[in-house]
């Protein structure tokens, strides 16, 4: 682990509760990382499995808004140019438009399971103008469980917490699966409603 996310880390820690949130809300390092490392500290008795879940929840979901927001107001060649300031590249924002497109509004939850787009969902979301409201309940609905499973990990891995990444591919895979049926049933109720009218 590089010297700067180690140190990004303990900083997280000594703020507790309050580092996870703000952690999640600056995403200088993944929000996988920042969970488990949480879980980690609930391990070591330092906070609770609860509070680590819900200040995660907190942080990943103002994260997704000011993403929203920056798409609402700035716009793609705005994102284009600055957009790596915030770990979000050209690819990125074409797959998760693309997806944005195809889909529609239901997208927002189901991508934050599939790599690539899910943390660049918010973009296209916010040029569309999506209603806040609904952004942030079907990011909230999103962010919950990612956010349980990652605390959840760094918990019962413990010291070990670091290798998170080679304990999640079991539970992000079917994650992932779910999230594409997800899109498929909604697209064929979707589908029969429209032949009833």
């Amino acid at each position: 682990m590089s010297g700067i996310v180690h140190d990004l880390l303990q900083w997280v820690e000594s703020l507790g509760y309050w580092g996870i949130m703000l952690g999640l809300m600056i995403e200088v390092i993944p929000s996988e990382i920042v969970l488990a490392f949480g879980g980690y500290l609930v391990s070591q008795g330092e906070i609770s499995f609860l509070g680590a879940v819900i200040f995660g929840t907190i942080g990943g979901v103002i994260a997704q808004i000011f993403v929203y927001w920056i798409g609402r107001y700035g716009g793609r060649p705005f994102l284009e140019k600055y957009g790596k300031y915030i770990f979000i590249n050209k690819k990125q924002i074409d797959m998760s438009e693309e997806w944005f497109e195809r889909y529609g509004t239901v997208v927002v939850f189901t991508a934050r399971f599939i790599p690539v787009v899910r943390h660049a969902i918010s973009i296209p979301a916010g040029i569309a103008k999506m209603p806040l409201g609904k952004f942030t309940l079907l990011t909230t609905a999103a962010v919950i469980p990612w956010s349980i499973l990652f605390v959840y990990l760094g918990d019962t891995l413990g010291s070990n917490w670091e290798h998170v990444d080679e304990k999640a591919g079991q539970y992000v895979q079917p994650a992932l699966i779910a999230a594409v049926v997800l899109l498929a049933v909604y697209f064929a109720v979707k589908y029969v409603r429209r032949n009833k009218k």
